[in-house]
């Protein structure tokens, strides 16, 4: 190798000092020259190291040719000519995730390392698009432990530091530590989004466990949540004007937390907690919002108060959560009359205005009924005889359909008397033996 070559400085392209040249050739073999450097080749690749010190292996005419395809064909350009930059030049010459995941890939199979080393530290501290994300997770696949700190940032997390997040993550959603100016709503809105989606269905193992700490700040949360409900219940007939559309999204904004806490707890096995508050503070909501001056008011805070109603219903109905005798019986009996007064109001509210949105669904119609006939069929017979009877004895019949569960008891009623007799005459007609 000539020694004036070695000492002048090298630059990519350059015929007149090349001494080798690399000839990129794609699928139908044409070939594309670029005039390079031995010296360049041999000190930054050990894979062209290894080529040009067997100048018999494939390198003809001191030539050397590299097949590659169109699509990582600008990415071999690229890594040829970062060979000719210096070290700390490299880092700044990337202009792109892809550019950089695509040199990384050839400098890893033409062991580059310093470009290699540069490449993973430029795609470790940028950020990443969602589908730069998704072509970083395939390429790295693939390249072993040597890219692996790419992948620092979306590694699993051990559960102490996951846990840390969710409880802080409730503490914001459920303001116990007060609002959080000056992002307020968005931030409390935003934890509440992430708190669900950690608790969203999974086929791996869940992120949280429901463990004593855990438990004990939902339970704070669920506490703060409610608190703040029955306040601005408390507050509500107050108000000097109830048709403003202010004086309604106070309440519904407060009972969105509630429903959204319903579903939380429902998803740690602390939906018991949820329905027991409910029970215990249904007579006093049902106080406030059946107040005269709420009539023709207020369509969105009773329908939100049926739908977590339902969700009540539902829990308890099905033996979700499981609850003595006298609460069961007063949940059925404080809703089922406002629930059957409300349907037709808000059915002919809807037939009387045009777009009106506060409508029972037929879901909705079903989950509730569906829940009260299991609810009145758990009951003991005199107490289901009373809530039939007085179902049967209303104005509106037609909603919610109990006729399932008078047909069971009706049923059950006549086999009960029926076993009776037959033990009344087996008693007569024993025979004492001594």
């Amino acid at each position: 190798m000539d020694t004036a070559l070695q000492t002048k400085p090298c630059r990519f392209g350059d015929k007149n000092t090349s001494d080798i040249v690399i000839c990129l050739k794609n699928r139908e073999g044409i070939p594309k020259r670029f005039y390079s450097h031995s010296s360049v080749l041999i000190n930054k690749s050990k894979y062209f190291a290894n080529r040009l010190s067997h100048p018999g292996s494939n390198n003809s005419n001191n030539c050397i040719d590299i097949y590659c395809s169109e699509v990582n064909y600008d990415h071999h350009v690229n890594l040829l000519r970062l060979l000719y930059l210096p070290t700390d030049s490299i880092l700044d010459s990337f202009d792109s995730v892809k550019s950089a995941v695509g040199i990384l890939q050839l400098a890893v199979v033409f062991q580059c390392e310093e470009i290699a080393c540069c490449c993973i530290q430029y795609l470790e501290a940028v950020p990443w698009e969602d589908k730069e994300e998704e072509l970083i997770l395939k390429a790295v696949s693939k390249l072993g432990p040597i890219a692996m700190p790419i992948l620092a940032r979306i590694q699993p997390v051990d559960l102490a530091a996951t846990k840390d997040v969710f409880v802080s993550a409730v503490r914001i959603a459920t303001s116990i530590a007060g609002p959080c100016p000056p992002f307020g709503n968005e931030l409390k809105t935003s934890a509440q989004e992430q708190v669900e989606f950690m608790l969203g269905e999974d086929e791996d193992a869940p992120l949280v466990t429901a463990d004593e700490e855990v438990k004990s700040v939902l339970r704070l949360g669920l506490s703060q949540i409610y608190s703040s409900f029955e306040k601005e219940l408390s507050s509500l007939l107050l108000e000097p004007d109830l048709v403003s559309e202010r004086a309604e999204e106070k309440i519904l904004h407060s009972l969105s937390d509630l429903e959204w806490m319903c579903n939380i707890l429902g998803k740690m096995d602390l939906m018991k907690d949820f329905v027991s508050n409910w029970a215990e503070s249904s007579s006093n909501v049902l106080g406030v919002v059946e107040n005269n001056k709420l009539d023709s008011f207020m369509w969105g805070l009773k329908i939100k108060l049926i739908e977590i109603t339902a969700k009540v219903l539902e829990a308890v109905g099905y033996g979700n959560v499981i609850l003595p005798t006298p609460i069961r019986l007063t949940l059925l009996k404080t809703w089922l009359p406002y629930i059957r007064k409300m349907k037709p109001l808000l059915d002919s509210k809807g037939s009387e205005e045009t777009g009106f949105p506060y409508k029972m669904s037929e879901d909705l119609c079903q989950s509730i009924e569906g829940a009260m006939v299991t609810l009145v069929l758990a009951l003991p017979s005199n107490d289901q005889a009373d809530i039939l009877a007085d179902w049967m004895g209303a104005e509106q019949v037609r909603y919610p359909d109990l006729s399932e569960a008078f047909e069971v008891w009706c049923f059950r009623t006549k086999s009960a008397k029926r076993r009776l007799v037959e033990g009344l005459d087996g008693a007569g007609n024993a025979t004492v033996s001594l």
